[in-house]
């Protein structure tokens, strides 16, 4: 009866054709706890009469080759039955993904986030999805970003069948980024941030935020700052503070183009152009003008002061000024454009690497031979004989712009990243020449690095961000600077140069040392 209902579920009846079956499962039984029984009373009575257990009657004999026979047969006929019922659960485990795949399908690759849709979302969504509502819209619409976010993050799933899981929406402040940072807003990508130092800097101490997905950076740069720190720190220098904008402009003539020329080159007309340019804002205050002819074209490059903001958007606004006064004067002037690539902005050009835009700052220190040789793992002179093939020969050979360097955009991008930066202008805040040479009897290691186009700010664009904004109060340069304007961006500046020299030290080091790939060398 047990063996009959091991195969059937429950509240099933057997069928007719199982009963000899049956019958045979039963006499099995019967057979095997009657020998168990008659096994266990011969033993009782041999222990009681002193007998041997090896001395064997042949009804005992055959009594053990029986029910060894039972126990064969028993552990076949389990195993068969534990293989079968396995089978029927894979069979209903696969009916049961095959019945709810297509609800699977349909409802939770589009809930990534947000387990349940309001029929308001449900009804923006469908609208978005049509073309109805423009997806920009949406914070307008409903006056809550997070909702935009979410309601945009959706329609867009179902607009491309692709399921944004993985990219975190709860979390964040969307606000803080309306009208500032991004437009149309689905998420937000995670970025690790990690920490060099202590770098010893002009006498003080910075533990340097980087905000970076490429192993080892963080840990070479710590090292090249521990030996910086142990030869008693680097001395920085602003050599130059001033933002560049750089309009375009077209006269009937390259006589016409000369004359405007002449005339923002004089010094009688400087001042009466600086007032002008410097009502846009009460940082803002006008430098220089420098002034290139292209045929009939005039390109204007005009550098001023901005604070403690990097300083765009205050010069061009500066910009516009000049422009307007100078149409009065020359009524067939042209503007083509607020900006004509002479300033230079995000591309690497030799006018910035000549010029400067920005910060220009120039960093030092130097390396006693014992902290060469003991942390950095090789000699002054393997260094000074590197640098010369590599960052100035070589750089030259392949015809670089201020790419004088071993990987100075590595750091600059890190802390861009970390400190809410532009990361586009990384490329010519990244225009470095590394120089090293041996001092002292040749014994220690002079290394300095000269930036002469940094572009930072701590206040404006994403540096009021809560991420962003505790890395710059962490280096103690957090928003604008009540003392001294622009002093807060100044320090970031050569705190972003200290950290390349603490980068280039270490990673030449490496190559110096043949341990370039070996990147257990910089955790230590």
């Amino acid at each position: 009866y047990l063996v009959n209902h091991l195969h059937l579920p429950h509240g099933s009846k057997p069928v007719a054709g199982k009963t000899v079956v049956d019958t045979q499962h039963g006499l099995f039984f019967v057979l095997f706890f009657t020998i168990v029984y008659y096994l266990i009373t011969r033993w009782r009575q041999k222990i009681r009469n002193s007998i041997p257990f090896h001395v064997l009657t042949m009804i005992e004999l055959a009594a053990i080759i029986t029910f060894v026979a039972c126990c064969i047969y028993l552990l076949v006929y389990l195993g068969t039955t534990l293989v079968h019922h396995s089978h029927l659960l894979d069979d209903e485990e696969e009916e049961e993904e095959e019945t709810s795949g297509c609800v699977k399908k349909d409802v939770v690759i589009l809930a990534t986030e947000k387990e349940t849709v309001t029929k308001e979302e449900e009804a923006l969504i469908r609208a978005v999805v049509a073309g109805r509502i423009p997806s920009y819209s949406l914070e307008s619409k409903l006056g809550d970003c997070q909702r935009a976010a979410f309601v945009r993050r959706m329609a867009l799933e179902r607009l491309t069948g692709k399921s944004l899981e993985g990219l975190p929406l709860e979390g964040f402040d969307y606000e803080s980024i309306l009208g500032q940072c991004c437009e149309m807003p689905v998420g937000y990508v995670q970025i690790p941030v990690g920490i060099a130092g202590p770098m010893l800097l002009d006498g003080k101490e910075f533990w340097v935020p980087m905000g970076t997905t490429e192993g080892c950076l963080v840990a070479s740069t710590n090292r090249g700052c521990k030996a910086i720190y142990v030869s008693g720190g680097a001395t920085s220098v602003l050599l130059k503070d001033g933002m560049t904008r750089a309009p375009v402009v077209r006269f009937g003539s390259a006589k016409r183009a000369a004359e405007l020329k002449f005339f923002l080159e004089e010094p009688l007309n400087f001042d009466t152009l600086a007032s002008v340019f410097n009502k846009s804002s009460r940082f803002g205050r006008l430098q220089t003008i420098r002034c290139a002819i292209a045929g009939k074209n005039l390109y204007i490059r005009l550098s001023c002061s901005t604070g403690d903001a990097m300083g765009m958007n205050m010069v061009s606004k500066g910009v516009e000024n000049v422009l307007d006064y100078l149409q009065a004067w020359f009524p067939d002037m042209d503007v083509i454009g607020i900006s004509g690539n002479y300033c230079s902005d995000k591309k690497a050009a030799a006018v910035n690497w000549i010029e400067g835009r920005g910060k220009s700052v120039v960093c030092e220190a130097i390396i006693k031979e014992q902290v060469v040789k003991n942390v950095l793992k090789t000699t002054v002179a393997s260094l000074v004989e590197l640098n010369m093939l590599k960052n100035l020969t070589g750089s030259a050979m392949a015809g670089a712009v201020g790419g004088f360097n071993a990987h100075a955009s590595n750091l600059v991008s890190a802390v861009f990243m970390a400190t809410g930066q532009d990361p586009a202008q990384n490329i010519e805040s990244s225009h470095c020449i590394t120089m090293m040479e041996a001092v002292n009897e040749g014994k220690d290691l002079h290394v300095s690095v000269t930036m002469p186009s940094i572009e930072v700010g701590t206040v404006g664009g994403g540096t009021h961000l809560d991420s962003q904004s505790a890395c710059l109060n962490l280096l103690g340069v957090k928003g604008a600077n009540e003392e001294s304007a622009g002093s807060n961006a100044r320090q970031l500046a050569k705190v972003v140069a200290g950290v390349v020299l603490a980068g280039e030290l270490s990673l030449m080091s490496a190559i110096a040392a043949g341990q370039l790939v070996k990147t257990e060398q910089f955790i230590h």
